[in-house]
């Protein structure tokens, strides 16, 4: 039999079982509540973190970091989608060392169960990922991964991209209550995120036009045409984030762009590509006043396929120099490396503009030495004026004088010296003359006239001869010497410099154009050795041709002091 104090231990027991499961239930519940608000203070520091960034590509890590952290995920990725809203066109990872991705090789474009959130931007929440239709498996060298937790980050109600949680620790299962966290940070990180683009934007502005103010300073300080066009291409390809930069610049009286500069890969074998207007990139730009975007240009028809080779490169843009009403002055194009994003509307719409700026200062600047000319030309018609006026009214007097004195003079030498002294100032006086034909021309702009020509010709030649030849003009050479007349002149001239340099060994050269009506003469004298009577005459054949076919002759002759004088002549049409 019991002892009687028995079932009275057995009632004390029970009670004290039942407190003992009311407390372990008690600190069980406190541990959650524990737990949650250590939770809900985690979610709330890493909303805080996310927030202070703004820098647009730390701020998209930071939010991965946060992630991984929050649902205790060994495995963290963040996809950017792209533009074209299929596809993933960046991917920030945490979990994943640099090596095992170099492993793994490209990063995923959106397919499988990425795409999925892609495609229905809702949370995703899976035991097993192999399971799933999607699916497909994972690329060689890839980790394992079983369980899985996506959800869409949303800016002002458009997807920006997915986050993707796979494996949380100790091989649970991801939860509900993880799911809720995920998408309670999902929120706080489009917020971020809009900020740090708002804040790039201002910033891409700001660079935008501390460039402008660049390039306005440089055309209005007097710089170079190719100083500027390299400042233009060198600051759009730092703010664009461009490998490779290109200006090409209409060709004259041709349907062709010649690329003038290049900066970045391959530049030396593009600078003087001369591309087509109808067919090219750039020319689209060009003929449509429009931007032109490529994905990729080295597997693009409208880029030429080499050489020079595109290898290497991606995404391109070609923005027009100009507008419709003041004329395109070029196109800048633009190229990026190979894998990077694609150049959106936000990106080109400053470039479009930052590209009229810096045509609107060109412009100005053209005006502005269009102005310095006029200036330059209503001085030389001064100068001009005076020496017509006064210069050659006085040396004509003194010579008139001169003249009548010369009759009293008994003295032979005497008298022989002021002959000569007369004719001395009728050469001057032609010599002036022709100065002032020259202050006064106009046709053909700076450069263009045969005067021009014939003083780069002669430049051109001195290095090859060795010295530079002396050159004069007499008469009215720009105005009253045809076209092509003035192109029978330079080519005979050359090819007369051209023969000297190869076989007169000579030291000096002369060179004197003279036109006066009716007719144009040409005389190249050298101190050479003259010319050989068994040597080669296919070049002064060639000459004596282009006089005689517009009614002239070529006069060779050689001076008692040696050496060779050339005289071609053509008749010039009065008018």
């Amino acid at each position: 039999m019991g002892s009687p104090d028995e079932p009275r231990e057995a009632r004390v027991r029970l009670p004290q079982l039942r407190l003992d499961e009311l407390l372990e239930e008690l600190q069980a519940r406190l541990d959650t509540a524990r737990g949650t608000r250590d939770r809900v203070h985690s979610l709330l520091e890493a909303v805080l973190s996310v927030g202070r960034e703004l820098d647009l590509e730390q701020a998209l890590h930071s939010i991965v970091e946060a992630a991984a952290v929050l649902v205790d995920a060994e495995y963290a990725a963040l996809g950017v989608i792209g533009p074209d809203g299929k596809r993933l066109s960046a991917f920030h990872t945490v979990g994943v060392t640099k090596e095992q991705i170099a492993r793994i090789g490209p990063f995923p474009g959106g397919h499988g169960i990425l795409g999925e959130l892609i495609n229905r931007p809702e949370p995703l929440r899976l035991t097993k990922i192999s399971e799933h239709p999607a699916s497909y498996g994972f690329p060689p060298n890839h980790p394992p991964m079983n369980t899985f937790l996506g959800v869409p980050i949303r800016v002002r109600d458009q997807v920006f991209g997915n986050l993707y949680l796979t494996e949380k620790r100790g091989g649970a299962q991801f939860d509900e209550e993880d799911e809720s966290v995920l998408s309670t940070l999902a929120v706080a990180a489009g917020v971020a995120i809009d900020n740090a683009r708002l804040y790039e934007e201002s910033r891409l502005r700001e660079r935008w036009l501390r460039a402008n103010a660049e390039i306005t300073q440089s055309l209005m300080s007097g710089s170079l045409r190719a100083e500027v066009l390299g400042l233009i291409a060198e600051r759009a390809r730092e703010i664009t984030g461009a490998a490779l930069a290109m200006v090409a610049m209409p060709m004259e009286d041709t349907d062709s762009l010649s690329v003038e500069l290049a900066i970045g890969p391959e530049a030396e074998s593009l600078r003087g590509l001369v591309l087509p207007v109808d067919g090219s990139l750039i020319g689209e730009a060009f003929s449509t006043v429009a931007p032109v975007t490529s994905p990729d240009v080295s597997h693009d028809e409208r880029v030429p396929a080499g050489p020079p080779s595109f290898t290497g490169l991606g995404p391109g843009v070609a923005v027009p120099v100009g507008t419709g009403e003041g004329g395109v002055r070029g196109v800048v194009l633009l190229i990026r490396g190979a894998r990077q994003t694609v150049f959106t509307g936000k990106e080109i719409e400053p470039l479009q503009g930052f590209a009229a700026q810096a045509a609107v200062a060109m412009e100005l600047a053209e005006r502005r030495a269009d102005a310095e000319e006029v200036a330059v030309l209503k001085d030389r018609d001064r100068i001009a004026r005076d020496l017509h006026d006064l210069a050659i009214q006085r040396l004509f007097a003194t010579g008139m004088t001169l003249q009548s004195a010369g009759r009293f003079i008994e003295h032979p030498e005497a008298s022989e010296r002021v002959v000569r002294a007369v004719d001395d100032l009728d050469e001057t006086i032609r010599i002036i003359r022709s100065t002032i034909f020259g202050l006064r021309v106009r046709d053909g702009g700076a450069g263009t006239g045969l005067r021009a020509r014939v003083v780069r010709a002669v430049g051109e030649a001195a290095p090859v001869l060795g010295f530079a030849p002396s050159v004069r003009m007499e008469g009215l050479v720009d105005t009253d010497v045809p076209q092509d007349v003035a192109d029978q002149v330079i080519a005979v001239l050359s090819e007369a410099l051209t023969n000297i340099a190869r076989h007169a060994q000579a030291s000096r050269a002369d060179v004197v154009l003279t036109a006066d009506s009716p007719q144009v003469r040409l005389t190249v004298t050298d101190n050479g050795v003259g010319i050989a009577p068994d040597g080669r005459r296919s070049g002064l054949h060639n000459m004596a041709e282009r006089a005689e076919q517009l009614g002239g002759a070529l006069e060779l002759s050689s001076p008692h002091e040696g050496g060779t004088t050339m005289v071609w002549w053509v008749p010039v049409p009065a008018e």
